[in-house]
């Protein structure tokens, strides 16, 4: 890890991202603590209309400006999206209405749809070799977890002594700091897409590239795997703990924390793992195991309270190793299956797709859970998981290694990323060498 810290532009954006994440950890308890100042106990759905416009942005916005940043240079590209985002932030502390939380929720999170897929694929330039690529991204998850635990802490200790509308400071600090982290290094030169194709070509274009890569249809069913078991554990811990177990509110902290724990396990065993096995393996594997552990979940409610407690504490650590085994690769295979200039654009496609599976299983762990109760739900997503295993293991090539051929049933011949096909269903191949991939007849 600390080899690849010591090169400055990655350094930088990392730290980038870090600041960033801290910065929108303060923002989600201010959201929760504001929203109940509007709505009193209405607060709850305020707040789940918020993720589920969240959620819209990320799905509906993420394609299309990712696909448009393939045409901007990137580095003004981030920071504009991030003063985009502080200013955002400047304005919910003088929010009056619910209503106008929705506006500015869907502003924000539209940027951070825009700039969090440009950023991803800006790190493979910054960090050609695949090993260092790796590490970057186990950094990455690790990021993501100690957000997740230290920024609910950080808010807390806060809040002993300034007002909620004064962490909406933090998240401001949090996105000029990333902005001026982005502006303090070159990031690498890629050559800007011309296309010639009209608006729906250029928006679109990610989304077919990944949509008519055979890994990437595998990593699309793993991405509904991991929502199924994700949506388990973010909706239905506090039912569990709270509601079945009747345990108190510090003991959700901790089995969430287990979560965690396993997944910055996983995070941390991953590059020598990835170095040694093939990312198929691994990830398949994984989403195997989360499979596998949603079963236990129905195994174990019929136990008694203790046996409950201290299997789910086992279960939700093992839970996130298996989350972030998943996850973590998935940068790898987008960074094959694309060129520098299509990155953002592929990066968008997988944020937007994986979004939508969270939208789909959300909905379907919170309700089926009320609805039918917490073993059977379980087993409901465990069939979810298992279905996404057997559909990544029956698309996704066994032999994708450095050379894989798929078809694009649905490209116009003349597309760039298909340069040299001569009809609309045909075949290509991936050709590696040490920096990048290229595709057939490139110059």
């Amino acid at each position: 890890m600390q080899a690849v810290l010591s090169n400055r532009t990655y350094r930088h954006l990392f730290a980038a991202q870090v600041i960033a994440l801290i910065g929108t950890g303060l923002m989600t308890v201010a959201l929760g603590l504001l929203a109940f100042k509007l709505a009193g106990e209405q607060a709850g759905a305020v707040l789940g209309t918020a993720l589920a416009i969240k959620m819209i942005a990320y799905v509906g916005i993420a394609p299309i400006a990712g696909s448009l940043a393939g045409y901007v240079p990137r580095r003004p590209f981030l920071v504009a999206m991030d003063l985009v985002r502080a200013s955002v932030a400047i304005a919910l502390p003088f929010v009056t209405e619910v209503w106008q939380i929705y506006v500015l929720i869907f502003l924000l999170q539209s940027a951070s749809a825009a700039f969090t897929p440009t950023f991803q694929a800006t790190i493979p330039d910054v960090l050609p070799d695949e090993r260092d690529y790796t590490r970057a991204l186990s950094l990455s998850r690790l990021a993501y977890d100690l957000e997740n635990l230290l920024s609910p802490t950080l808010a807390a200790a806060l809040l002993t002594v300034i007002s909620f509308n004064t962490l909406f400071a933090g998240t401001v600090i949090g996105f000029l700091g990333s902005a001026l982290l982005v502006i303090s290094v070159k990031l690498p030169m890629v050559e800007l897409k011309s296309d010639p194709g009209g608006f729906y070509e250029k928006t679109t274009k990610g989304m077919r590239i990944y949509l008519a890569t055979p890994r990437l249809r595998g990593l699309l069913a793993l991405n509904l795997s991991v929502a199924a078991a994700g949506a388990m554990v973010i909706v239905n811990t506090v039912v569990l703990v709270r509601g079945v177990l009747g345990r108190p509110d510090n003991d959700v902290a901790m089995a969430l924390a287990c979560f965690g724990g396993g997944s910055m396990v996983a995070a941390l065993m991953l590059p020598k793992l990835l170095d040694r096995l093939p990312d198929r393996v691994v990830m398949l594997s994984a989403a195997g195991i989360l499979t596998a552990l949603l079963l236990g979940v129905t195994i174990i409610l019929r136990g008694g309270p203790e046996l409950i407690w201290n299997s789910l504490l086992a279960l939700w650590a093992l839970m996130g190793i298996g989350y972030s085994a998943v996850q973590t690769p998935t940068g790898r295979l987008l960074r094959r299956s694309a060129q520098p200039a299509d990155r953002p654009a592929v990066f968008a496609a997988q944020f937007a797709l994986s979004h939508a599976c969270w939208l789909l299983t959300y909905p379907v762990a919170g309700w089926f859970g009320s609805k039918i109760g917490l073993s059977a739900t379980a087993l409901v997503l465990a069939a979810v998981t298992l279905a996404g295993v057997v559909t990544a293991h029956m698309i996704w090539p066994a032999n994708d290694a450095d050379v894989i051929a798929h078809d694009h049933p649905d490209l116009a011949p003349d597309d760039a990323h298909l340069r040299g096909a001569t009809q609309q269903r045909h075949s290509h191949v991936f050709v590696i060498d040490e920096h990048h991939r290229r595709w057939p007849n490139d110059a």
